[in-house]
């Protein structure tokens, strides 16, 4: 049950919801999962989002979506294998010189192949309707104020970096509302060349202003530290990475002996944090109102790790149903698994609380009284 108090989710558990679905979902190509993964996204989002900028910029993600599809099968038509039985379109084959040997320029477009490169972008589009829903659900602002210390610069160039789209949303908004009240209902061309301008001066006014705001209260400055506080941080942080990275290639590699992968993952993890709180103590600050981190934020990480993990499950216990049968073509089947761990994914639209509503404005009701005392003025 969700909580009945409005309040703002921790935007962490939203990522960790956000990038457990998207390694589910980026283990199939089967169109029916790919489409419940789509909309168990657009659930969450339409019933937890708030009516701030960022959460208006979910529909750019959309289109964005349905442009990487579109781009994925002119490429297939333009230059993509062509294979298959069922001819769909047939087009004239261009001939390369030798040193473009392998690659196909146009050609018969066989349905196979369509199909697969449509499912192809499909899964993409699919992942970057995942981390859109992220950013439409998750406050950039309380994801930098959550950050470790160590990561403080870093955090500022990503929270900048995935506060674009939300504010060219934005700006978009406020430019089109300004020409409607202008008078100004130009579309097309014409209205782009009237738009881009205004929209790009009042981005970069808006990237002034915050880079000001953020210099102001001390972000990017550091306390004093010892020198070997610094190279101590350095070797855990670099031994981290490194034991992250083997121990990475030894759970994907398995010809490599058991104990490179889990133990030296783990090992690396380990000493990652312990860089991370060693390099956390030279950057002191203070946290207005810090994000609470309770059941809902629990409950809602969960359901996306439990999403990736019905994903993993499926790969050993039915492989077969996560892909679609092109050869021959037949209907998808459905993974029961990844089914399940999609349905659970759905669950934050009700395990969590409701996000908190701008205050309306209201003005006082003028009374008779107070219009006539009001009219005996000079």
């Amino acid at each position: 049950m969700a909580e009945r108090t409005p309040r703002a989710v921790h935007p962490g558990a939203w990522w960790l919801w956000a990038i457990g679905l998207a390694v589910a979902v980026s283990q199939t190509t089967n169109p029916l999962v790919l489409l419940l993964a789509a909309s168990a996204v657009t659930l969450v989002v339409m019933a937890r989002r708030s009516r701030s900028p960022w959460a208006r910029a979910f529909r750019l993600y959309v289109i964005l979506g349905a442009f990487i599809i579109g781009l994925r099968i002119v490429l297939h038509v333009l230059v993509g294998l062509k294979w298959g039985e069922i001819v769909v379109l047939p087009l004239p084959a261009v001939d390369l010189p030798g040193w473009a040997a392998g690659i196909n320029l146009l050609g018969d477009v066989r349905l196979e192949g369509l199909l697969a490169a449509t499912f192809e972008g499909l899964r993409l589009a699919t992942m970057i309707l995942c981390v859109g829903a992220a950013n439409a659900l998750a406050d950039p602002k309380r994801l930098l104020a959550a950050l470790p210390g160590a990561l403080q610069e870093i955090g500022t160039a990503i929270i900048v970096a995935i506060s674009v789209a939300p504010q060219l949303a934005e700006s978009v908004r406020r430019v089109h509302r300004a020409r409607l009240l202008r008078g100004d209902g130009a579309r097309g061309l014409r209205a782009f060349r009237r738009v881009a301008m205004p929209v790009l001066e009042d981005t970069l006014e808006r990237s002034m202003a915050l880079a000001a705001s953020m210099d102001s209260r001390g972000y990017g400055r550091r306390g004093a530290t010892s020198p070997g506080r610094h190279r101590l941080t350095g070797v855990l942080m670099l031994g981290g990475l490194l034991g992250m990275a083997v121990g990475s290639y030894g759970l994907l590699d398995t010809e490599s002996p058991e104990w490179i992968g889990l133990p030296v993952l783990l090992a690396g993890v380990v000493l990652g944090a312990l860089g991370l709180a060693s390099g956390s103590v030279s950057v002191a600050r203070t946290t207005y109102r810090p994000s609470p981190w309770r059941l809902p934020e629990t409950l809602t990480a969960a359901c996306g790790i439990v999403a990736a993990a019905a994903a993993f499950a499926s790969i050993e216990l039915e492989g077969s149903a996560l892909t679609m049968p092109l050869s021959p073509i037949g209907p998808p089947p459905l993974p029961w698994l990844l089914t399940g761990g999609l349905l659970v994914a759905t669950l934050p639209a009700v395990l969590t609380p409701e996000p908190p509503r701008p205050r309306q404005r209201t003005r006082p009701r003028r009374t008779a009284e107070t219009a006539t005392t009001e009219g005996s003025h000079p």
